[in-house]
């Protein structure tokens, strides 16, 4: 049997994103930034990406002979990668609760959405933001409010020393700012 008829692998058929997901029974918390970027990632699949790929995978069965047609074959796998993130978006969205951290009145402590700075036992800085789970990106800086950095920080002072546990072992951290953008 040709390849084009066979799924290529089981884990194809899962969302394997939802694997990230919230764990059970807690709230899809999100901010108003985040929010709008996922609105503008699933605006740009549904109305860039997937037209410019259906109009590939329309040309290419247009060709004849499918099952060793790299374009159709590979337009098709694309095509259903872009609607399993569509699906997801959608779905993330409908259970999304945004929270506005500049509404945030104790401004002293540290809660969702807020920036802090920490120094760890060596005096070295370092600044993170508590986000959601959707919109959370390491290398700018920004953790889930459920990773084990922000739990550790959460409900935390200026001045108080709070630990982290870490693959290392437990960690000592002092918050050293909190701000709200």
């Amino acid at each position: 049997m040709s390849k084009a008829f066979t799924k290529e692998s089981e884990a194809e058929d899962l969302d394997i994103e939802e694997a990230d997901s919230l764990p059970a029974g807690f709230k899809n918390y999100i901010t108003p930034v985040g929010l709008a970027r996922m609105h503008a990632e699933l605006k740009h699949l549904r109305s860039v990406e997937r037209p410019k790929v259906v109009e590939t995978v329309s040309w290419a069965a247009g060709n004849g002979d499918r099952s060793e047609n790299g374009d159709y074959i590979y337009g098709k796998k694309r095509l259903r990668e872009i609607d399993r993130r569509m699906r997801f978006l959608m779905k993330r969205l409908e259970i999304a609760e945004v929270v506005d951290q500049t509404l945030q009145k104790n401004r002293d402590q540290v809660f969702f959405g807020a920036s802090v700075t920490y120094a760890n036992e060596n005096d070295d800085e370092k600044t993170v933001r508590i986000v959601g789970v959707d919109e959370a990106r390491f290398d700018e800086g920004e953790v889930s409010w459920v990773s084990p950095i922000a739990r550790a920080l959460m409900k935390a002072w200026e001045g108080d020393v709070v630990t982290i546990r870490t693959p290392n072992g437990p960690e000592e951290i002092e918050v050293v700012k909190i701000s709200y953008e």
